[in-house]
């Protein structure tokens, strides 16, 4: 006859408090019960793992072996039960971010440390790719969700509109405009444009030629195959100017200034969105996604899957 779970928590509970009263209190079950499921272990033991009396009751020799060994599964159990369970919740677990910006400063870095702070026990995995890579990962299911430059884009699953940040001009600090609060892009006529070829090195691109380009005229720019912080050090030597997004100035590069670049209608801004699949089964995601809803509530909300937390619209002007 095997040994049930209940028999090795019911003789534990006894062991430790001395006595089936005592033990069947804490367990919250009758005396009785506890005393005859703890008889049928011994049976089918064959041995006494309790000697009795009327003062209580003490673990024999064999007792006291089987009792080591069944400590130690009884809460291994308990472990594993109150992880699953954790999990299921979305309170443990794991949770794969996949992304391209920076996390020096930004939104997204405050987001990830408040989603830490709330659920210190789902390990959070960051992987940092380029667009086509990090929604190969959603279809292949590595990534639970994608953070990437660009308004939202209608796709399978879910999308959710973010923050958008800033577009700063990098200028090495001997640079005559280095002296000023404000850059205006008028200002950068005729300056070298440093930009990566690595993400989101398009999105930048594209502002740079809305705000520079006229019929005949084309801004000069400078593709580089190196990396967005390469790029930076390139601007401290002398080599030309760059554009970066708020979230890349929270690292400091030798002789590189950040100001910000207007027109008439004020900072230039880069937004970003979240994608995710619709049929992820991952309960960590909910909370993540269910955090950023409460951080950037947007006034255009886009979430084509009704798996997906609800957006409720801002309702300020």
């Amino acid at each position: 006859m095997a040994i049930e779970l209940r028999h090795l928590r019911y003789a534990v509970a006894a062991a430790h408090y001395g006595s089936f009263r005592r033990a069947a209190e804490a367990l919250g079950v009758k005396q009785s019960s506890l005393s005859r499921r703890i008889r049928q272990m011994e049976d089918r033991l064959g041995v006494a793992v309790f000697e009795r009396s009327s003062s209580g009751v003490r673990l024999t020799i064999a007792g006291t072996e089987i009792l080591r060994a069944s400590r130690h599964l009884v809460d291994g159990l308990d472990h594993m039960m109150a992880s699953a369970k954790a999990a299921g919740r979305g309170e443990a677990g794991r949770l794969t971010i996949g992304f391209y910006t920076s996390l020096s400063a930004g939104n997204l870095r405050a987001s990830l440390m408040e989603y830490g702070r709330r659920f210190p026990q789902v390990e959070i995995r960051l992987a940092e790719r380029a667009r086509a890579s990090l929604f190969e990962g959603l279809e292949r299911g590595t990534l639970d969700v994608a953070i990437v430059t660009g308004e939202p884009a209608v796709r399978a699953g879910g999308t959710m509109a973010l923050w958008s940040e800033r577009v700063l001009v990098a200028l090495p600090k001997s640079h005559t405009l280095a002296v000023k609060e404000i850059v205006y892009w008028t200002d950068l006529r005729g300056e070298t444009f440093l930009l990566s070829e690595c993400d989101p090195g398009t999105e930048l691109r594209d502002i740079l030629l809305v705000k520079l380009a006229s019929p005949g005229v084309q801004p000069k720019i400078a593709g580089q195959d190196v990396s967005r912080e390469s790029i930076q050090s390139l601007v401290g030597a002398g080599l030309g100017v760059s554009l970066v997004r708020e979230a890349e100035i929270g690292a400091s590069y030798a002789d590189v200034v950040y100001r910000d670049v207007q027109d008439g209608n004020g900072p230039s801004r880069i937004s970003y969105a979240a994608y995710w699949q619709r049929n992820s089964d991952n309960p960590a995601l909910v909370h993540f996604l269910k955090l950023l809803e409460e951080r950037y509530p947007s006034l255009s909300p886009i979430t084509t899957e009704p798996a997906a937390p609800s957006r409720t619209p801002d309702p300020s002007p």
